[in-house]
């Protein structure tokens, strides 16, 4: 079977290139060994049986200017990409984040289909599996959602078992869902709703949209990414590290007792991380731009089997050139409620898919255009709220990061799963060579809030 490749799609397999792969990255550990007879067959009836794309291969025309398209690999046998590795002692995280390393900066193969998942054995007591995926296949968003089908809130349920989903549990890998919601709510209405634009009420939304519009054309054209410790020109050499997880209940805590979400804070707390690393770094701060994608498919219906991409991004500007973590915990919440109430999601939704429609060299120019406004892409994922087994091995921790593009330099994963808040960053070490301090510095900024909320 033959099939066109989006234009959407087309972008992100047109932006491939050595210092910005674009791959997305995903990371489980699990508390024991995967079978890996039983993960393939997971893998045959909850993947590659649902979303014909995992067994197909992108083929580029000959023709000038004609679309690239997805073919069927004759015979496919998806075993040829789950590749199995064992650590070596002792088998902690650090060895983990080798393993990862090694492969984090290596082209996914054009003549196959564009994935790749690791079963790794001798993590501890327990396995891990690493999955990169190409973001022509789909958004990460729904990436993160096909990943968790492959999982069970039981251990004993069967590979081809196909259960009631539940969107929470598919999770979002774009980060704050309700900003799509709260700009569809808003700024949708009035772009759509022609009936509703003649009222008197619609006209006056009208005119608010006009403004809003304005200004987000001039802060996607004009906002710069200074120069600093965590921007610079990306290279090839790419390295992912994160932390011990962080109980839930102190974010819920903090942002309870500061009037804030649980998104607010761990944002203030990013910001925190960065304030802290340029000061001890540059010896100066100053606020720092970050792309964050956002969902546009609705999370209570079945992905599409063709997947594809359908996401927007905002700009948001950390603002961690403030001194102090309360100041940066209100910045944020103050410019996060503005974003929520801003049509800008809807807007870059339409731009992204504008740019797929133009030629190669043009898409490539506005992408990166666009992304080198931002230092990277940070991604907030509210995954599930219970534990998850993936092949009868219960899941431990959820990973995951989106791809830079342009001169990006830094990613961070932000995902929330059963009781548990886990950090990672991805950074070019070219530009930030000492990342583990980003992640030090994340949890003292937790740790300050929750204290600021108690003794509040």
């Amino acid at each position: 079977m033959r099939r066109a490749i989006d234009p959407v799609d087309t972008i992100w397999l047109n932006m491939d290139r050595p210092n910005n792969l674009m791959v997305i990255e995903s990371l489980m550990t699990c508390e024991g060994p995967i079978d890996g007879d039983r993960f393939l067959e997971v893998l045959r009836t909850r993947l590659l049986d649902r979303y014909p794309v995992f067994g197909q291969r992108p083929v580029f025309s000959r023709v000038p200017l004609s679309m690239p398209h997805w073919e069927d690999v004759p015979d496919f046998d998806p075993s040829g990409h789950v590749r199995e590795f064992t650590l070596p002692a002792p088998g902690d995280d650090a060895a983990l984040q080798d393993h990862v390393n090694d492969f984090i900066s290596t082209p996914l193969p054009r003549d196959r289909p564009l994935w790749e998942m690791h079963l790794i054995d001798g993590y501890g007591e327990g396995s891990a599996v690493y999955s990169r995926l190409h973001h022509a296949l789909a958004d990460g968003i729904a990436l993160t959602r096909v990943l968790l089908s492959m999982t069970d809130a039981e251990p004993d349920a069967e590979p081809g078992e196909d259960r009631p989903r539940e969107a929470r549990h598919e999770g979002a890998f774009g980060t704050a869902v309700h900003l799509v919601e709260s700009a569809a709510g808003s700024a949708g209405s009035a772009l759509l709703e022609l009936p509703h634009l003649l009222s008197p009420s619609g006209v006056e939304d009208a005119f608010t949209l006009a403004r809003q519009t304005t200004g987000i054309a001039t802060k996607l054209t004009f906002t710069r990414n200074p120069a600093s410790a965590v921007t610079g020109t990306a290279g090839v050499r790419k390295r992912a590290v994160w932390a011990a997880p962080i109980p839930l209940a102190d974010v819920i805590a903090a942002a309870h007792r500061t009037g804030t979400t649980v998104n607010d804070v761990l944002v203030a707390a990013l910001a925190g991380a960065v304030s802290s690393y340029l000061r001890r770094t540059d010896g100066t701060v100053l606020d720092v731009p970050t792309m964050v994608p956002v969902n546009v498919r609705p999370l209570d219906q079945p992905l599409p089997r063709e997947l594809g991409n359908r996401f927007a991004l905002v700009l948001f500007t950390l603002p961690s050139g403030l001194e102090t973590p309360f100041a940066r915990l209100a910045e944020t919440k103050r410019r996060m409620d503005a974003i929520k109430h801003s049509p800008e999601a809807l807007l870059t939704f339409g731009l992204i898919r504008g740019i797929g429609r133009t030629g190669k060299d043009l898409e490539r120019y506005l992408v990166d255009f666009f992304a080198n406004k931002a230092s990277g892409v940070t991604t907030n994922v509210p995954g599930p709220l219970g534990p998850r087994h993936l092949a009868g091995a219960r899941i431990t921790s959820m990973l995951g990061w989106a791809p830079g593009s342009g001169n990006q330099t830094l990613g961070t994963c932000i995902f929330t799963y059963d009781g548990h808040v886990h950090v990672g960053f991805k950074v070019d070490l070219d530009t930030i060579a000492h990342p583990e301090q980003l992640l030090t510095a994340f949890r003292d900024e937790i740790d300050a809030l929750l204290h600021l909320a108690q003794a509040g």
